[in-house]
C-alpha cells in the first residue's frame, strides 16, 4: 500500500490533497505545526491509516527528525508548507523573511534531498513541490515570497532533468497555482484582486496531472496565461504589472 507524506496538511491545498489521497487508498503521514489542527482533518478522511506529526519545519532539526521517523516509508512526498508576507522589502521584518526562507526553501531542500536519495536507490517514488505562479514573476511588495517560489521551480526543473538523464523512474513535479482561497491570504496580509480558485479543485487537478507525469502543473487559465506571459513580455512590463497587481492586494 502506497504512503503519502504531506507537509502543511492542516488546511488549504495540503488538507484537500490528504482527503483526495485517502479516497485513493493511500496511507497518510500528515505534518503541521499544530496537532489539534491536524486532528481536525481526520473526520474528513476516508480511512484511519494516518499518522499525525506536529513539527515546525522552519527548524532544520525538525526536518531531519521527520525524515528519521519516515525513512523508507514514503512513496509520495508533497512539500506544501509555506507562507508569504506583504510589504515593501525595506520595511518588512527581517526575522519573518528569514523564517519564510527556512520554511519555503530550506525545509523543501532538506526533505527533497533526503527522500529523493532513497527514491533513486529504489528507482521509484514521486515528489510534488508546491510553488506558485509567483515563481514565474518578479514580486515587488512580496519580493522574498516570490523569490522562494522561483527557487523551487528552478530547483525542481534541474532535478527533473538529472533524473531523466539517469533514466530514473522517480518523478518530480512542481505545482504552480495562481490565487487560491486559503488561509495563506490572512497570514500574508493580502486580499487577492481576483477571486481565488477553490483549493479542493486545485488539489484534484494537481493529482490528475501528477498521475500523467506532468513536469509543471498550472491549474486554471490564469496560471497558464501568466506562465506564457513571463516568457514573452519584457521585465519592465512584468515589473510594472506585478507592482500594480500587488498594490490591489493590500488590505
Amino acid at each position: 500500500m502506497a504512503t503519502a507524506l504531506i507537509t502543511g496538511a492542516s488546511s488549504g491545498i495540503g488538507r484537500d490533497l490528504a482527503i483526495l489521497l485517502s479516497r485513493k487508498g493511500y496511507s497518510l503521514i500528515l505534518v503541521g505545526r499544530s496537532l489539534s489542527r491536524l486532528e481536525a482533518v481526520l473526520p474528513k478522511l476516508s480511512h484511519k491509516r494516518v499518522r499525525l506529526l506536529a513539527l515546525d519545519l522552519s527548524k532544520p532539526e525538525h526536518c531531519y527528525e521527520l525524515y528519521r521517523q519516515c525513512k523508507g516509508e514514503v512513496d509520495l512526498l508533497i512539500n506544501n508548507a509555506g507562507f508569504g508576507q506583504f510589504g515593501e522589502f525595506v520595511h518588512s521584518k527581517l526575522e519573518t523573511e528569514l523564517n519564510m526562507l527556512d520554511l519555503n526553501v530550506r525545509a523543501v531542500q532538506i526533505l527533497t534531498k533526503l527522500f529523493l536519495r532513497d527514491m533513486v536507490k529504489q528507482n521509484r517514488g514521486t515528489i510534488l513541490n508546491v510553488a506558485s505562479i509567483a515563481g514565474y514573476l518578479p514580486g515587488p511588495l512580496m519580493a522574498t515570497y516570490y523569490a522562494t517560489k522561483a527557487y523551487l521551480l528552478r530547483l525542481d526543473l534541474a532535478i527533473w532533468k538529472e533524473l531523466k538523464k539517469r533514466r530514473s523512474r522517480v518523478q518530480i513535479s512542481t505545482l504552480c497555482p495562481g490565487p487560491v482561497a486559503t488561509q495563506f491570504n490572512q497570514r500574508a496580509g493580502v486580499q487577492f484582486a481576483i477571486p481565488g480558485r477553490n483549493s479542493f479543485w486545485v488539489a484534484a487537478y494537481a493529482l490528475q496531472q501528477l498521475e500523467k507525469g506532468k513536469r509543471v502543473i498550472l491549474p486554471g487559465w490564469e496560471a497558464k496565461a501568466v506562465a506564457v506571459l513571463s516568457k514573452v513580455a519584457p521585465d519592465s512590463l512584468l515589473l510594472e504589472g506585478a507592482w500594480l497587481a500587488q498594490r490591489r492586494k493590500e488590505k
